[in-house]
Formats: structure tokens, C-alpha cells, sequence
């Protein structure tokens, strides 16, 4: 049994921070930070939005688009590192909202964590403990912004995305990588309610380890390169994608890039980009998408599937 993404929903703050806005607030300037990361603006959410408020309407959307009712979901699992509180988790302010009747919990691996929670739902659909499945990953990272640190503030956006699981027989998640190692996490960390980076540490990482992560997915998986129709990295800076779509042999035309636009959502970036590229019609039905992020833990991982 395998398990199928039959629709896709996202959700972002109307509310656009451009780099020119940003040149406002620290010492930088838009050539800078598109040099550097690719970024040219990013949404930001308002004081009335949160992360479970951003999670239902990226839920509702995904809803929207599918042959489903609420009544059919079964599970809900949202990855975020940015939680309305503590607790309750913000899975079960969703299921409230939602007004269904499941089990729900979040899932909390930073950037990769819709990575994390897409294997962890396609296990559950795998053994039978689940039919349809509601991932969302949804991130309000302007809350942990330092907006006077110009190495931080002008890399991360807000927004929402998420996807359903079905259980298909013919098709769907074909294999799921997950990783992590604690030893880094001194690099990319969160203190005193603020990000702090030691950027190039990071980039260095995670490039090398992503490099690595294509090879040991495709070898998994009996694949070529050239068996890849798409790849939907997480969006965290323009250079690490471009170096990963090098290791896959891969034209740019053929890789889902929005960190222009949205900058990075971390658990929610994925999901966005993966929405947009269905609603627009670049990803057809029978096409093999890789996705596939890094970020704070370390973790990293990636989702085989076909669409």
C-alpha cells in the first residue's frame, strides 16, 4: 500500500517584505541579499496571525482540493518550531478549528520537518493505522527575528502549507530518508528567543550532506538521475538548491525554486513550493518528485515519491 498526495493547499501572509524594505531597517542592501541567498522578498504575518491560524487555511485550501470531507481525515500531523504556545500542539488547534475528529500531534525537526512528517504519515498508511492523512507544515519564524542582526532578519518569511495522504495501491511515496545529528547544533540555533547562525558553517554542511543525501536516495531506490522528473527542495538560499540540481544532473527549469519569493518558511517551504507546482501544472500525474531539506538538529532527509 502506498501512500498518495492527492491535494496540496497553501496559505500566505498578505502582508510582502521586500529587500528594499529591509535596506530601512539594517545595513544591506536587495543586491546583497540576492546575491548571497537569492531572497527578494518574503511575507510576513500579522499580529492577528499565527502559526495554527496560517496551518488551518493552508488545511482548508488542501481540503478545498481534494474529493474530501473533513469527516475523512484521520490523522493530522503539523511540523513547526514555531507553535502558538507549549502546549496544546498546534495539530490539535488545527483539529479544532477543522472541527474533525482525529488523533493529532506536530512534529518538530526545523526545516525538515515536513520531510519528518511525511514519513512518519506514510508509515502510518503503510501498516493500515491510517486512510487519509492531513501534513501541514507552517511556520510564523518573524516571531524569532532579530530584526537589528542583518545575517538573520533577512533570510526567513512566514506561511503555511500542506498536502493530504491517501492510501493508493498503484502509486505514491516510494521511499523516505530521515537523519539527524545532534553535534552541529551549536550552528543554527535559537537563543534567547532569537535565530543565531553561523552561517557559512551552515552552508558548508549543508551542501555536502545534501550531495550525499541524492546519492544515497537514488541508490535506495535502484534510480538515475535521469529518472527524476522534478526536484521540490526545502528553500532556505539559492545556492544550495543550484548545488543540488548540479549533483542530480538537473536543469533549473526542472527544479520548484520560490525562496525568491517566500525567503525561507523553513517546514512550511516545501509544502509551498509543492502547491505552487501542481496548481500551476508544471508537476503532472506519473512524474517521480524528489523533495528533500536540511536544517537545524542537524537533520536532514528526503521524500521519493510519484505523483
Amino acid at each position: 500500500m502506498y501512500s498518495k498526495i492527492i491535494s496540496t493547499g497553501g496559505y500566505l501572509p498578505k502582508k510582502i517584505l521586500t529587500n528594499k524594505d529591509l535596506e530601512k531597517k539594517v545595513d544591506t542592501t536587495h543586491e546583497w541579499i540576492l546575491e548571497r541567498t537569492g531572497i527578494e522578498q518574503r511575507h510576513i504575518a500579522d499580529d492577528k496571525e499565527s502559526t495554527s491560524s496560517m496551518a488551518t487555511k493552508a488545511a482548508e485550501d488542501a481540503l478545498k482540493n481534494s474529493n474530501l470531507k473533513s469527516v475523512d481525515i484521520d490523522l493530522i500531523i503539523v511540523a513547526t518550531t514555531t507553535p502558538d504556545q507549549i502546549f496544546p500542539s498546534t495539530a490539535c488547534i488545527v483539529q479544532n478549528n477543522l472541527n474533525i475528529n482525529a488523533p493529532a500531534f506536530d512534529i518538530q525537526a526545523a526545516c525538515t520537518g515536513f520531510i519528518y512528517a511525511l514519513s512518519v504519515a506514510d508509515n502510518y498508511i503503510r501498516t493500515g493505522f491510517s486512510k487519509n492523512i492531513l501534513v501541514i507544515g507552517a511556520e510564523k519564524y518573524s516571531n524569532l527575528l532579530d530584526w537589528s542582526d542583518r545575517s538573520t532578519c533577512v533570510l526567513f518569511g512566514d506561511g503555511a502549507g500542506a498536502a493530504i495522504l491517501s492510501a493508493n495501491k498503484d502509486k505514491g511515496i516510494i521511499s523516505s530518508l530521515i537523519h539527524a545529528d545532534g553535534q552541529y547544533n551549536d550552528l543554527l540555533s535559537v537563543e534567547k528567543n532569537h535565530i543565531k547562525m553561523k552561517g557559512n558553517e551552515v552552508f558548508k554542511v549543508a551542501v555536502n550532506t545534501l550531495s550525499n543525501l541524492v546519492d544515497e536516495t537514488l541508490t535506495k531506490n535502484n534510480l538515475d538521475k535521469t529518472d527524476i522528473d522534478w526536484l521540490v527542495p526545502h528553500q532556505a538560499n539559492l545556492r544550495i538548491i543550484k548545488a543540488t540540481a548540479k549533483k542530480l544532473s538537473m536543469p533549473l527549469e526542472r527544479v520548484v525554486v520560490t525562496v525568491n519569493k517566500h525567503a525561507n518558511t523553513s517546514a512550511a517551504s516545501i509544502p509551498l513550493a509543492l502547491n505552487e507546482a501542481v496548481r500551476d501544472g508544471r508537476i503532472k500525474e506519473d512524474q517521480v518528485i524528489l523533495l528533500e531539506a536540511f536544517g537545524s538538529g542537524f537533520t536532514w532527509g528526503s521524500v521519493l515519491l510519484r505523483y
